[in-house]
């Protein structure tokens, strides 16, 4: 996320961006996390941390706890410190997913996985601040970073035939889209702080799908030759039980902030075309080109 959001900053020259990550700023520990924010103070802050492996934190309970909702305290008692905007990027497994119609931000939550709580602790933590926005999110992925569209992508050259689960129902988000929707929400409260509106969002592309729907699609638009099969999730087996549903309405973010969603089939077109982009560069990188 945080590199998806550096690649839109010339889109907003209004702005001074300041990017950090671990080897500049443990945000677990709470003295530097204060210090940072104190001699920078920024108007506007967003997470984009997150421990965000759903399986192991079922065994590093204390390390996604310590990441997801610790570490978040830390933030939001700096952003305190300068009465900055803090926006928190959470997850749509806060959610049980016995809902067939999409999650509104004030359905119940029910986090069936030590992940989802966590990350739910850490959404109660930014939602105790009067200027914390949480936005919730969905089966990101991006050219960035290890996620299930670079996954297939590898996958499909090592294995003519994959079992995809076809029976957990939600939407990918591209975290490129997400990444301007939430600068476009900064940018709107920075023109005016009356247009601030703080509370729960909810992000995601717009449709529905299976995880099955999405490997087939990443196939057919990646021009890969590898065979997509359904299975159920009794086949596939994981530590950590996911929502079998959890599409998210977007109506609130749209009304409140007037962002743009597109259709998660475009988005992943987008994104593929990055990824293929950024192959063909590191083909090219180091050849000599004679004329």
């Amino acid at each position: 996320m945080g590199n998806e959001i550096r690649q839109w900053t010339n889109s907003f020259p209004q702005f001074s961006f300041i990017f950090t990550d671990i080897e500049e700023l443990d945000i677990t520990k709470t003295n530097d996390v204060s210090a940072f924010i104190e001699k920078h103070r920024p108007e506007f802050i967003i997470n984009t941390a997150g421990y965000t492996a759903v399986d192991k934190a079922e065994d590093e309970k204390e390390q996604a706890m310590l990441v997801n909702a610790l570490a978040v305290k830390n933030l939001v008692d700096a952003a305190a410190q300068t009465n900055a905007c803090f926006i928190h990027i959470s997850t749509d497994y806060v959610f049980d997913g016995k809902k067939t119609k999409p999650y509104l931000e004030d359905d119940a939550v029910n986090p069936i996985s030590v992940y989802g709580e966590t990350k739910l602790q850490g959404e109660n933590i930014v939602l105790s601040y009067k200027n914390g926005i949480v936005v919730r999110t969905a089966w990101l992925y991006s050219s960035f970073g290890n996620n299930f569209v670079k996954t297939m992508l590898r996958l499909s050259t090592e294995k003519s035939e994959l079992r995809v689960v076809n029976d957990q129902i939600g939407t990918p988000t591209y975290a490129a889209d997400l990444a301007m929707a939430l600068l476009q929400m900064i940018n709107k409260i920075a023109t005016n702080s009356q247009n601030f509106v703080g509370g729960i969002f909810h992000y995601a592309n717009e449709g529905v799908c299976t995880w099955f729907d999405f490997a087939q699609k990443i196939m057919d638009f990646g021009n890969r030759l590898t065979v997509v099969k359904p299975c159920t999730t009794a086949d596939y087996p994981t530590k950590a039980t996911r929502p079998p549903y959890s599409v998210l309405s977007k109506e609130k973010i749209k009304q409140a902030y007037g962002v743009n969603i597109p259709t998660w089939e475009n988005a992943l077109k987008r994104c593929l075309k990055v990824l293929n982009e950024k192959s063909q560069a590191k083909k090219n990188n180091g050849k000599t080109i004679s004329k």
